[in-house]
């Protein structure tokens, strides 16, 4: 069989999924939601809403908004086999179709499941080749996986499910060169749009080739694939339980979380203070070093792909918040001679192809001459190193603090797997138009 084919049969009949699963699912949609209700009011969100204000608001518009809102301040998971910010994409994708067909609770954890294998099956099988030449994972692989989650919620048979994947290929698209802009997360939202649209489209009975990730011109060669065949699909565990969704410490770019977790290290041994360093210096993945592109950062946008920038707020505060991502923060903090002297490197390729797990290495040079030096090798947030119950609800709490409900909301959420009327979710969707600026 295809990829697509192999793929397919396994969303619409998967192995039951263990209560582990189950659970760290239901937090991956908590967290999502929490980002979710923070970005709804960042620039790029309003800007889709405006874009499309006088569209009907069908499921797949909603997926659009909403996915947006998610990723706006780049507070979302990642998620390495997918290459993707992986819920930012798949749960605004089944939302508004969940709610349209008056799916329940369990019957959203299930899809959203189902959408994450596909996102790791379809990363495996394309290699990290494809995010290290440009392209952007949460909107290409991500609008795949997504899509299979979308038609297996649907009740798609696996020919259905195939015929989904097939034309969810020809949406997949975003480039990395946009990082740092308001069209980051609008990859998101379109990934998750094209992800409805594709399994909409496919109940028509239109169809591509199944074999398209292996074709001459299809998906691999195209886009800088290894193309591999996945063995793990009948694995008795769930990728949630072997490698996990990592949920962010930090409303920020990823590729910088091992650093500041570095730094949190260290100032939790009171090793140092703020007032007594002279210089960093970051040492990173080239991949990473090339999503951090703002040494000097003009906005709130630039800031969040900006090493030296998060740098100097965590010495600084010793923690990052979404109030530290806002105009008047930036230009607070963005003092050039302050940020001159945070630097970053990377590994070298050689280096890189000899060790695919290298560290992230923080150097804190000291007033008094004394040099400090640690490494992570992961973020906090990983399986190996999960964040706990209290630290889930500081961070919900912290995106919907404007939610006058927001301690409520999280209850509900922790009996999501119970709950048959999943209506009240819709509190934390962009229901409106936010204003832009100059609107009267």
């Amino acid at each position: 069989m295809t990829l697509i084919e192999t793929l397919a049969r396994w969303c619409a009949a998967p192995q039951p999924f263990s209560e582990r699963a189950k659970t760290l699912a239901r937090e991956a949609i908590t967290d999502t939601l929490a980002c979710m209700v923070a970005g709804q009011n960042d620039f790029s969100t309003r800007a889709v809403s405006e874009a499309w204000h006088d569209s009907p608001r069908s499921a797949a518009q909603a997926a659009l908004v909403n996915a947006t809102a998610a990723h706006a301040i780049d507070y979302d998971d990642n998620f390495t086999p997918g290459m993707s910010h992986a819920s930012a994409v798949l749960l605004p994708a089944l939302l508004p179709v969940a709610l349209a067909q008056n799916s329940s609770g369990a019957e959203l954890i299930a899809a959203y499941l189902v959408g994450l294998q596909a996102q790791a099956f379809i990363g495996e099988a394309t290699g990290y080749g494809h995010y290290t030449a440009g392209w952007h994972g949460t909107s290409t692989i991500g609008c795949i996986g997504s899509a299979a989650g979308v038609a297996a919620l649907m009740g798609q048979d696996a020919p259905g499910i195939a015929r989904t994947l097939s034309i969810s290929v020809s949406m997949a698209s975003g480039v990395k060169g946009q990082f740092g802009t308001p069209l980051k997360p609008f990859h998101a939202g379109m990934a998750a749009r094209n992800a409805v649209e594709a399994a909409t489209l496919a109940r028509t009975g239109m169809h591509g080739r199944l074999d398209i990730f292996e074709c001459p011109q299809g998906f691999a060669e195209l886009y800088a694939g290894t193309l591999s065949q996945p063995g793990w699909l009948n694995d008795r565990q769930h990728v949630i339980e072997r490698i996990g969704v990592m949920p962010k410490k930090h409303p920020c770019c990823g590729s910088t979380h091992r650093i500041l977790d570095a730094i949190a290290d260290l100032q939790a041994q009171q090793l140092f203070h703020t007032d007594e360093v002279e210089q960093v210096h970051c040492q990173v993945g080239i991949a990473n070093w090339r999503n951090l592109a703002y040494p000097q950062p003009a906005d709130e946008m630039q800031a969040r792909f900006s090493m030296p920038y998060c740098v100097a707020v965590m010495l600084e505060k010793g923690a990052l918040s979404v109030s530290d991502f806002t105009p008047q923060a930036v230009a607070a903090q963005s003092d050039a001679q302050k940020l001159a002297r945070i630097t970053m490197s990377h590994w070298t390729a050689e280096q890189e192809n000899e060790n695919a797990a290298l560290p992230h290495t923080l150097t804190v040079t000291l007033k008094d001459g004394r040099t400090l030096r640690h490494s992570r090798w992961q973020a906090k947030g990983v399986l190996e190193e999960p964040f706990s119950e209290a630290e889930r609800q500081a961070k919900f709490l912290d995106c919907c603090a404007h939610l006058p409900d927001a301690q409520a909301l999280y209850q509900q959420l922790a009996d999501l797997e119970q709950t048959r009327d999943i209506g009240f979710l819709r509190r934390m969707m962009v229901t409106s138009r936010p204003s832009l600026p100059g609107d009267a």
